[in-house]
């Protein structure tokens, strides 16, 4: 997966925050939206909007700093949701046995289009995605897009960790 040209400067501050960069994206033309997912390093504590407000004011001023966006622009911090993007290897690992979308840049067997479950990822970067009763090796470096798909298991999982954390 490509790389956002700002992460070099962006993923140390986060990092430095105690948190890791999930996706950075750049949504519209005109005045655009510079979208920055962000988790826990320890991914069992929820995020929370305190958590994104801090990240967005540090992101901010080293961004205020560094002016690598000549333009006006919008900053948006936020949690990846239950239905995540996948954007690096190790989140296909931790997800491993959940149902996903995915999208590759080159074809894989005259398909480009695959919902399934993460069945194994090697540690050669290939992807063992489970389609009904068929079996796709797709490479990392392939994948333009993937997330996950919220299932009932997923959200009764969901709905579990939150009653748990209650008590």
């Amino acid at each position: 997966m490509q790389k956002h040209y700002l992460a070099d400067i962006i993923e140390p501050v986060v990092e430095g925050l105690g948190f890791a960069t999930v996706r950075i994206l750049t949504i519209g033309d005109s005045n655009p939206t510079l979208q920055i997912m962000i988790e826990h390093i320890n991914d069992e504590k929820e995020l929370t909007v305190d958590d994104c407000a801090k990240v967005s004011r540090a992101i901010s001023a080293v961004l205020d700093e560094k002016d690598p966006i000549k333009d006006r622009y919008t900053l948006e911090v936020s949690s990846p949701g239950l239905d995540r993007p996948l954007t690096k290897l190790e989140h296909f690992s931790r997800y491993k046995n959940y149902v996903i979308k995915l999208e590759t840049v080159e074809p894989v067997e005259k398909r480009k289009r695959f919902k399934g479950i993460i069945k194994d990822v090697s540690s050669s970067g290939e992807i063992t995605l489970e389609m009904e009763t068929t079996e796709y090796k797709i490479a990392f470096d392939n994948v333009a897009k993937a997330k996950i798909v919220i299932t009932d298991e997923l959200w009764e999982q969901y709905l579990k960790s939150h009653k748990s954390a209650e008590v």
